[in-house]
């Protein structure tokens, strides 16, 4: 066993402390759960708005990296950049994406898919003009761009230290949405 791998063996994972969390009273759109679940984190976690967007490179391979999300609702998960930049390229290619979040001192996880759409020229007006003078002057005009991921699935996952996780999850039906307590398959 190389020295890396066991060093990684011996790092304690699942320390944190996860709220209560009732799957019998579970709401009708994983926007209301996800809006609950991230004020809850910020109590006790740093930056909770901090995602991991994943996309799909030219290659095919997927491609990911942090943002910070900047609205949830009901039209989807937004996010913003320049379209000149490599996931700018890349959701123009393949209009797809997947967002993680994980805040451990909570145990919680939330995973969110589904295509993804370039907001409103309105919209994306008022996120670049919400930026700080300093981080508009590099942005080409133009350049800036609010996408929002219309979900398709989204999965709530809590851990728990005897390792029988809860994940809950939420299909978009229509207009409406389903939800299934899921056991823990990854």
């Amino acid at each position: 066993m190389s020295a890396l791998r066991e060093w990684l063996r011996s790092q304690a994972s699942l320390t944190g402390t996860p709220p209560a969390f009732d799957t019998d009273r579970l709401p009708a759109s994983p926007v209301t759960l996800f809006e609950e679940w991230i004020h809850q984190a910020a109590a006790g976690v740093a930056e909770p708005h901090a995602a991991t967007l994943a996309t799909v490179a030219a290659d095919g391979i997927p491609d990911a990296r942090t943002l910070i999300v900047k609205d949830v609702d009901d039209r989807g998960w937004a996010f913003a950049s320049t379209r000149s930049s490599a996931k700018g390229g890349q959701l123009a290619a393949q209009p797809a994406a997947a967002l993680a979040f994980w805040w451990q001192p909570v145990m919680r996880a939330v995973r969110v898919r589904g295509p993804v759409r370039e907001a409103s020229a309105d919209d994306t007006a008022a996120d670049l003009a919400a930026r700080s003078e300093a981080a508009r002057r590099d942005v080409a005009e133009g350049d800036w761009a609010l996408w929002r991921i219309e979900a398709t699935r989204v999965e709530f996952w809590q851990g728990s230290l005897d390792r029988r996780h809860t994940r809950v999850v939420y299909e978009r039906a229509g207009a409406s949405w389903r939800h299934a307590l899921l056991g823990d398959a990854g």
